[in-house]
């Protein structure tokens, strides 16, 4: 959600909209209501307030603004003062976002001994299914970076035999820093690497062997990047080098034609590469 300084409502405060915009956003990540924003940047920025002015204000009604209220109080970002009547305030920035943070971290792990707890109550659960595994040709669209990167180590973990990767200079580095290189290395498989670039020498292959990378013809674009997992599954990036803002976007799928289509051209590929120095 898009939000702008204007949703505010407080001519007082003549900040440039982008900053409101930014800030606000980055709050909504947390979980936070638009109006729990408003509320807790408007304590922020004018100090202890009553209820009655914050509504006023903000132009949000009074019976909302004292559940936000409470609701802020609840998370330990806002806090009440003994005087008639009640003058609200906020926590600084800093322990504002610790707060949220701790939150977030006891929730998730909850949520860790709650998948314990579950798995032990559904494998009591009979199943009314047949169980017999069918191979069904599927797909998963991919949006962003960690739940693209939690379906690659997923991959990874599964591979039983070879793993492949082509993509560019810029692909390798990501996947190079979020460790898929060493988990590769680690993971006891073959695998081999098809990268488009014309740096020969890339540190960031430092302690694989040179047999496993190549460097791709230059006559190859380098808008490529796809990951295969035992020619059984493969997942491929789509790409927009037109704008590197664009988050990025994947698809997975176990389909038989995709899958040999992709395998086929590394493959093809490989033999027509160069070694990579070392």
């Amino acid at each position: 959600m898009e939000i702008s300084a204007k949703m505010l409502q407080v001519e007082e405060l003549p900040v440039d909209e982008k900053y409101y915009r930014e800030a606000m956003n980055e709050f909504l990540k947390f979980g936070l209501s638009v109006n729990q924003i408003k509320i807790f940047f408007f304590l922020s920025k004018f100090g202890p307030n009553v209820a009655i002015e914050i509504s006023r204000k903000l132009r949000i009604i009074r019976t909302e603004v004292y559940q936000i209220l409470t609701s802020l109080q609840n998370k330990g970002m806002v806090l009440a003062s003994f005087q008639h009547p009640i003058e609200f305030s906020a926590l600084s920035l800093n322990k504002a976002i610790l707060v949220l943070v701790n939150a977030e971290s006891d929730r998730l792990n909850a949520l860790k001994k709650s998948e314990i707890a579950l798995k032990k109550i559904w494998d009591k659960i009979p199943s009314m299914t047949n169980n017999t595994e069918q191979t069904v040709e599927q797909f998963q669209i991919l949006r962003g970076k960690n739940q693209i990167n939690s379906k690659i180590i997923n991959m990874i973990s599964k591979t039983k035999k070879e793993f492949l990767i082509l993509g560019c200079e810029k692909d390798f580095h990501k996947f190079y820093h979020a460790d898929f290189l060493d988990i590769l290395e680690k993971h006891s498989i073959d695998y081999k690497l098809l990268i488009s670039t014309k740096n020969k020498e890339l540190s960031i292959f430092n302690n694989i062997h040179n047999s496993r990378v190549k460097i791709l013809p230059s006559t190859v674009q380098d808008n490529l990047c796809f990951l295969i997992s035992d020619n059984e599954e493969v997942l491929f990036y789509l790409k927009n080098t037109s704008d590197s803002k664009i988050e990025d976007t994947a698809i997975w799928t176990n389909s038989e034609s995709i899958v040999y289509s992709k395998s086929l051209l590394l493959t093809t590929l490989w033999p027509k590469s160069k070694v990579i120095c070392q």
